[in-house]
């Protein structure tokens, strides 16, 4: 029975015991490291904004040797005067209380980042302790925090002839789970973004918990230029400069609205456009994306027409126009409205049409001027259109013979009973020895099996013909079994705007609402020709089913490496640690036991009892769900690991081979 609902139980959380309670709400998730990260970008945004406000060019960042960071700024420095109403240090205020900061009025910083004085009072919340120390007033004051409670008032430790803001804190390890360490791989990379977006602005990192990486400094004096540049870095661009659009407009309400937004086209088959708003990285997009795709649509497709290039082919789609495009758009709004408290995607409904004004303008002036780019651009998209018309031409055979519309599943696959998707899976295992074990294992009423033969086709060296995919046996076998569709239907929200003309029809699109099971196993053997198998698979779902990775239908079967035996005692174990740690459970007390290790290099290996107590039993299996947190960065892997860029794939390889602890040849 549940207790009882009275006065008594409405609790008011104080301060900061809010962000304590459900750090998630302002951080982000909690098992995966993104709150965790978000710690750092809070702070070093804070220390952005000074630099927006022109205050500061220099930032340290800090992860030192106990996995503490220190962030470091050289601005005014927080104000540690009595605050007039709360009657206590400035300073204290704003590491102490949500909403307090000087990014409210658009008088300390006309536009900034951060959670507008949430961040860095939340990080304070879930840090174990945090020291905050301050250059100012020819005196340097500091205070300390533990659980985002003052130890002391702010006090001076000396004397001072600079400015600027140091935040030293270690996170609480109780409030993050799974990811606990920060990534200086993550770290680096979203701090030379930041020095992208911020021309003239120097960060420099530096790792203490190893001597292999010294202090690193990113300055780019290009600012966007120059981060279309890195990011298009591995292929090769079809005009000799980055398109630099710069302008601004004021809004309904006079608040001036800036954009900043650079642009390169080159040879490659996808595009990447990434969205920033005052510095923040809008992940998911929103206005600022719908403004750019719909008036590079316009624009082109209005120069093309003028100058005679489309009269083959007609207007040209977004897609085909934004083929091998690599952009940045960054947006600098005094007072921005976001989906989340992430800030993942941009909901300013004026933006879109600023946007498209300034996009409108400076890129016709741009091809007035050079005619020779945006003649190369118009034949790319011509080029893409062709190639699209293609495929579409090779789905419609496709879907004529059945494949696409049901007509009658694979021979091979060993359906389930149940017809209800939510409660159906289906593993994808290679080759008929492992489907044999899984067929015969399986509960059949809710788990089917689709054996496949080999190595299916390299989707992403395809991409100069992908009419090649659809005619490919094993891929046309999982599309029939998986019973809704195939191709990425585009989510662009200004298909619809005028001069805009689809390629394609939604019709014959993957739809994962339409698949008969709610989830794809991917499981293939444990050794390097497995791996290379699934790496094949996932790059065709990205490529050709990105819904049924992004709604999270995706998953990746975990089998056993070892079977540790001592007499008719058995375990299994998923990694070398686990083995090491089973022999030495087993042979404990008895140092002369007879330990017998069979290492699984096949499915096909494991009886069906053996499978399904191990890998496909929903009670006890282990299952990795696929999910991407970053669409741009995936697309740059699948590039690296499946594309024709060798040098790219020996680097990557070469960088992290050792971190490899089991490898198989």
């Amino acid at each position: 029975m549940s207790g009882s609902y009275d006065e008594g139980t409405i609790q008011v959380l104080e301060g900061l015991e809010a962000v304590r309670q459900v750090p998630g709400m302002y951080l982000g998730e909690t098992d995966n490291g993104e709150a965790l990260h978000r710690c750092i970008w809070e702070v070093v945004d804070n220390a952005v904004d000074e630099h927006l406000a022109g205050h500061n060019d220099t930032i340290e960042v800090d992860i030192c040797k106990d996995g503490s960071v220190s962030v470091r700024d050289f601005g005014r420095g927080i104000p540690v005067g009595i605050h007039p109403d709360k009657g206590i240090s400035t300073a204290t205020v704003v590491m102490t209380s949500l909403h307090a900061g000087g990014k409210f009025d658009n008088e300390a910083y006309k536009v900034s980042g951060g959670l507008h004085g949430v961040g860095v009072s939340a990080v304070n919340a879930v840090s174990e302790w945090l020291i905050m120390t301050i250059h100012r007033d020819g005196e340097i004051w500091q205070q300390e925090f533990r659980a985002g409670i003052p130890q002391y008032d702010v006090k001076s430790i000396g004397e001072s002839d600079g400015l600027g803001t140091s935040i030293h804190f270690m996170p609480d390890l109780q409030f993050f789970s799974n990811v606990t360490e920060f990534d200086y791989e993550v770290i680096n990379e979203r701090l030379r973004e930041t020095s992208f977006l911020n021309g003239g602005l120097e960060i420099i990192i530096s790792d203490k918990r190893t001597d292999d990486v010294g202090p690193v400094s990113h300055k780019y004096d290009g600012g966007i230029a120059e981060f279309v540049q890195h990011l298009g870095e591995r292929a090769t661009s079809i005009h000799s400069d980055v398109i630099r659009l710069i302008g601004s407009k004021e809004d309904s309400d006079g608040k001036l609205v800036e954009a900043d937004i650079a642009l390169l086209w080159s040879d490659a088959y996808s595009e990447k456009i990434q969205c920033y708003t005052n510095i923040i990285r809008n992940r998911d997009g929103g206005t600022h994306m719908s403004g750019l795709r719909g008036s590079l649509t316009r624009t082109l497709n209005s120069y093309g027409n003028e100058r005679g290039f489309l009269k083959k082919v007609g207007n040209l789609s977004g897609e085909d126009i934004r083929e091998g495009l690599t952009a940045v758009i960054s947006i600098k709004h005094p007072d921005p409205s976001f989906s989340s408290q992430a800030k993942d995607k941009l909901v300013t409904s004026e933006v879109q049409g600023i946007v498209e004004a300034i996009v409108n303008e400076k890129l016709g002036e741009f091809f007035e001027e050079n005619p020779t780019t945006g003649r190369a651009i118009i034949e790319k998209a011509i080029l893409s259109s062709k190639a699209r018309e293609a495929a579409r031409k090779a789905r419609d055979l496709t879907r004529r013979k059945g494949v696409l519309e049901g007509g009658g599943l694979p021979g091979k696959l060993a359906d389930c009973q149940s017809r209800d998707p939510a409660e159906c899976e289906i593993f994808i295992v290679e080759g008929d020895s492992a489907g044999g074990s899984a067929k015969t294992g399986r509960d059949r009423r809710t788990q089917a099996i689709l054996p496949l033969r080999g190595k299916i086709l390299n989707v992403e060296r395809q991409q100069k013909n992908p009419a090649k995919v659809f005619q490919n046996n094993e891929i046309q076998t999982m599309i029939r079994a998986f019973g809704a569709g195939v191709g990425n239907k585009n989510h662009d929200e200004s298909e619809n705007e005028e001069g805009e003309e689809s390629s394609e029809q939604d019709e014959g699109f993957f739809n994962p609402e339409k698949l008969r099971y709610s989830r794809l196993i991917i499981m293939t053997d444990a050794d390097v020709d497995g791996a290379h198998i699934r790496t094949l698979i996932l790059t065709f779902f990205w490529r050709y089913m990105k819904d049924a990775v992004t709604n999270g239908n995706v998953y990746i079967a975990q089998p056993p490496l070892y079977q540790v035996s001592r007499g008719r005692e058995s375990r299994y174990a998923y990694s070398d640690e686990e083995r090491d740690a089973h022999i030495t459970e087993l042979t404990e007390g008895k140092p002369n036991a007879k330990i017998t290790v069979q290492r699984y290099k096949g499915l096909g290996e494991m009886n069906p009892d053996q499978l399904w107590a191990t890998t496909m039993d929903p009670e006890e299996r282990t299952l990795l769900i696929v999910s991407i947190e970053d669409a741009i960065e995936a697309d740059n892997m699948f590039e690296i690991l499946m594309g024709e860029d060798v040098p790219s794939r020996r680097a990557f390889i070469e960088k992290y081979a050792k971190e490899v602890t089991n490898l198989d040849i």
